[in-house]
């Protein structure tokens, strides 16, 4: 394995061996440490698709606390999943910390399609199928060449690794705040009443309330946390609904065209929709209780679905 001549490129794999370093390196992550698809998505911006990484890889990633990222290329949109503390750990275990890494890339980005496949090691090639790098058994490739890593120049698709984002996930960030909140509570509260300065009870409970950023009553913090499930189903049911949507198996002339969202509608657009299909499609959204209207006009069938 040859390195970049600039600054050290590595490729990483969690069989690959030990690494000895003096500075920084550059990581190329192997496919065995990351989850990659290749989509057609209708929408045009790339901030628009990472809102839709948890759901379009909800069904496929077995448990654990990921993150996401996404590129594009052409009418394409390349998404990855990766769990942070496994990368971090196959770096540790190689003899690299975070400290020692200038930057990291998927191996998917930096190798060019249509390439030959590349040998790993005597066990491991990496090879294009179906425009996805994957590892295979070397065994299965006739033809290959060595990984050379001089050559390789990176691109601007890096991720930046979370040191200690595999120790909390929104669960659990949500069950440390309120921790959080309480132990505020109650050491202020033992404070107030230990310099007895807060003349009534009135003054004791205006400050705790402030600290805590709770409203005057008890009606107002029952309508605010009200506010916030209704805010949560509603985003709940926004990423079942496009899930649902983005895995519909339509015919070769139809086209998931139009997704937007109004209030709380979602709106979508279906190209090349004949009468017979509408009709179809209209029975399957209700067999999923689904509260939608729809209308079908020049072979484009629009719907509304109630969030």
């Amino acid at each position: 394995m040859k390195f970049n001549k600039q600054m050290d490129t590595i490729f990483l794999d969690p069989h690959c061996e030990n690494f000895q370093i003096n500075e920084r390196v550059n990581v190329i992550l192997s496919p065995a440490l990351y989850w990659v698809k290749k989509v057609q998505l209708p929408v045009k911006y790339l901030r628009d698709v990472k809102a839709l990484l948890p759901s379009l890889f909800e069904d496929t990633l077995p448990e654990g606390v990921y993150s996401y990222s996404a590129y594009k290329s052409g009418e394409y949109f390349y998404i990855f999943a990766y769990e942070d503390k496994l990368i971090l750990d196959t770096l540790t275990s190689k003899g690299i910390s975070l400290a020692e890494v200038n930057s990291v890339n998927f191996a998917q980005s930096e190798f060019p399609e249509g390439d030959a496949a590349i040998k790993i090691n005597d066990s491991k090639s990496l090879y294009q199928q179906d425009d996805l790098l994957v590892l295979v058994p070397s065994d299965w490739v006739s033809e290959s060449r060595d990984l050379d890593l001089s050559t390789i120049s990176l691109s601007k698709n890096s991720i930046t690794l979370k040191q200690f984002g595999h120790i909390v996930n929104d669960k659990a960030l949500y069950t440390i705040a309120t921790l959080l909140i309480l132990l505020i509570g109650i050491v202020g509260a033992e404070y107030f009443m230990t310099l007895q300065k807060i003349a009534t009870t009135s003054a004791l409970k205006e400050e705790l309330f402030q600290k805590n950023g709770l409203k005057a009553t008890m009606m107002q913090n029952r309508s605010m946390l009200k506010k916030q499930q209704e805010i949560h189903s509603t985003q709940s049911t926004l990423r079942e609904t496009i899930s649902t949507l983005l895995s519909l198996s339509l015919q070769k002339e139809e086209s998931l065209s139009f997704v937007g969202v109004k209030g709380k509608r979602l709106m979508a657009e279906f190209s090349g929709m004949q009468n017979a299909r509408a009709v179809a499609m209209k029975d399957m959204f209700k067999s999923k209780n689904m509260k939608f209207s729809s209308h079908l006009k020049n072979n484009i069938w629009h719907v509304e679905i109630e969030l």
